[in-house]
Formats: C-alpha cells, structure tokens, sequence
C-alpha cells in the first residue's frame, strides 16, 4: 500500500493509503506495536453511524476495548466545550493515561479529537483516521491540533503529533457533493506551492465521482510531510508557505457563524485572493493564476465573495491571525507554479483590494 513517512525523530510516524484498511484498523496498529489498550473513539454523529461500527468490530477483535464518543457535525463543535465534555466523559468511561485516542472523521474532529489526546492526563496517544478530502490529504498530518474561540479560529491549541493516519480512500463515498469539493482545496493548494505537475492530474479527475487515487493521496501527504519535518513548529518560516490561501480564508470563514461556510470553500476564496496578491508581488503570470481558478472552478468551489461578508469584518479577523507575527504582515505568494514564499511587502491596502478583488465575476478560465 502507498504509505508516507513523517519523520520527526522520536515523534516519527508513518501514513498508510490503501482502500479497506478501515476495517484492517486493529490489526495494523498491532503491527505498528500498539495493542491491548482502551481506546477512545472521538466521531461526529454523521460519520459514526456510517463508520463507527466497522473500526469498533476491527479493534474488539484484535484485543483493544474502545468506547464511542461523538459531536454534532460541523465546525461548531471545534470548541473549548465539547473539549471538556469529551475529556469528563472519556474520565467517566475509564479511560486515563494508558488509553489512546482514535480521531475518526474530517479536520473537525481530527482536530478536536488531537486536542483532547494532547491534554487528556497531560497528553495520550492519539491515532488519524480521516475520511473526508480536506483531512485525508492534509488535516490529519502534521500534529496541529486545537479549537476555535469567537475571535477566530484554531487560536487555542497544541502541537501534538499522532501514533499513526489510517486513510481509507473508501469512505469518501459517503460524502456529499460539496464536502467532498471542499477538499480539493487543498489538494490544489499543495500543488501550486510545491508541485505544479499535479495541477494537471486534478484536472482529469471527475469531480462528479468518488475515484480519488490512492497514489494520488500519498502524493499529497509527501508535499506536507516534507514541510513538516523542515519546520515542524513553524518557527522557520517554511511551514508557513502551507498557509498559501489561509491568510484571507481564515478572515472570510471566521466572518460567518462557524459551518455555515466550509473550510474548503473559504480556502478556495483566499487563494483567488493569494493569486490576486501574487501577480501583483511576486510576478506570477496571470495564464498561471487563471490555471488555478480554473481548477477551483472545476470543483464547483466558490470564487466571489458572499455579500453578507463585508471588507472591515475579515480584516478584523486577519489581525488576530497566528499568520502576523508582531503585527507584521507575513504572507504567502506564488512566483511561479510550484513555487511558493513568504512574503513581507503586502500592506493592508493590499489586503483590502485583494478582498475587494473577490467581489469581482470569474471569467471562463481553461484547465491545462
């Protein structure tokens, strides 16, 4: 099976892709030398009911006791609340240093479900295993954990790295249309700061279907995972440039009551935004910047700005961003697809016009 290493020393850990693997859940952690512990399983009640049952069988019947515990789907849930609820009902089930964490589900409860591992008795292990595009091809690699408060969001966290991600590309057939567009997001992201060579691929995938290679997966995991161990606390300045689209996007879906936009969907925003922003400081060429717009397109994912959303509310938003460091405004541009950087020039004047910029119609943009 594709599999990817995340080598972080004594945090290493590896990813598997492979369709079934599921159900192979109990038995692979007893090849990566996890067994017979408590496992808690952290789910939204959406995925539970479609999924739950079939991990819970694969860990019962290779020794492990785990225990179901679940949210209300949707961003909203990503909460100092539903944190504490998880942790006192994990307490009350018996679970306690010796128990592991199974994160089943998107980047929510990945999310959610790390940041409960990292303080649960002062940190437990935890394990990924994603079933939707955004998690499966990002969220669930990279140890970034944490939830949302009503300044903004993932302002509350931890880095705390997981035993293992389990990606079973099977269970994005459960997913509705725009959750599984959101996702490709982010596997467009990827390829315009790091491989520009898979634009092409995701232009010939049918985003109508549910095929999304397993190859095609890893190859999106080994982008992050390779930043990831250049700068695993983003102190340097190179995992930074997996924020391309995130500045702006962040602002937008915070502008909104959580959920009511997706992830993807603001990403999808911000990165018309970053390409805004890229022809106009780093050179990108705008045949370079319509190829990506194209893509979006090509995801049904949108590119105009809701009006409901006003300038002065993300630019709120942006200022209480992890992205601005002392105040400064760091951001990442393209100057070539594939290439991405950090950037220190872009004012806020910028950021006001590259916002406006997505109140703007899209003209037709080609794929290739």
């Amino acid at each position: 099976m594709p599999s990817v290493k995340v080598d972080l020393g004594e945090r290493a850990y590896t990813v598997l892709v492979q369709t079934g693997l599921l159900a192979q859940t109990g038995e692979t952690l007893l090849q990566l030398g996890i067994r017979g512990q408590r496992a808690a399983i952290i789910s939204d009640e959406t995925v539970a009911r479609l999924h739950a049952s079939t991990l819970m069988t694969s860990l019962e019947s290779n020794g492990f006791h785990p225990t179901l515990h679940t949210v209300a789907a949707g961003e909203a849930s990503k909460s100092m609340a539903q944190a504490e609820r998880l942790c006192r009902e994990m307490i009350r089930a018996g679970h306690d240093r010796k128990s592991i964490v199974v994160a089943l589900g998107g980047g929510v409860v990945g999310d959610l479900a790390g940041f409960v591992a990292s303080i649960f008795y002062r940190g437990i292990p935890f394990v990924q295993i994603p079933t939707t595009i955004v998690a499966q091809v990002d969220s669930s690699v990279g140890g970034k954990t944490g939830v949302n408060v009503g300044e903004g969001k993932n302002l509350l966290g931890a880095f705390h790295q997981p035993r293992a991600v389990f990606i079973d590309p099977e269970t994005l057939r459960t997913l509705p249309d725009r959750e599984f567009h959101e996702g490709f997001a982010e596997a467009i992201k990827h390829a315009a700061i790091r491989d520009a060579a898979m634009l092409d691929e995701l232009a010939d995938l049918d985003p109508t279907g549910r095929e999304v290679p397993a190859a095609l997966i890893a190859r999106n995991i080994a982008i992050k995972a390779r930043i990831v161990e250049a700068d695993e606390h983003e102190t340097l300045g190179i995992r930074a440039l997996l924020n391309f689209g995130h500045t702006v996007g962040h602002g937008i879906e915070a502008s909104l009551p959580y959920g009511e936009m997706l992830h993807g969907e603001a990403i999808s925003l911000g990165i018309r935004a970053a390409l805004f922003l890229s022809e106009r400081h780093a050179g990108l060429s705008a045949l370079e910047a319509a190829k990506v717009i194209g893509l979006l397109e090509h995801y049904h994912l949108p590119l105009v700005l809701d009006d409901r959303i006003t300038t002065d509310s993300v630019m709120e938003k942006l200022a209480r961003d992890k992205k601005f460091s002392a105040g400064a405004i760091r951001f990442v541009v393209l100057d070539a697809l594939g290439n991405a950087k950090v950037i220190d020039t872009v004012t806020t004047d910028d950021l006001r016009e590259a916002i406006d910029h997505l109140r703007t119609s899209v003209g037709s943009a080609h794929l290739k």
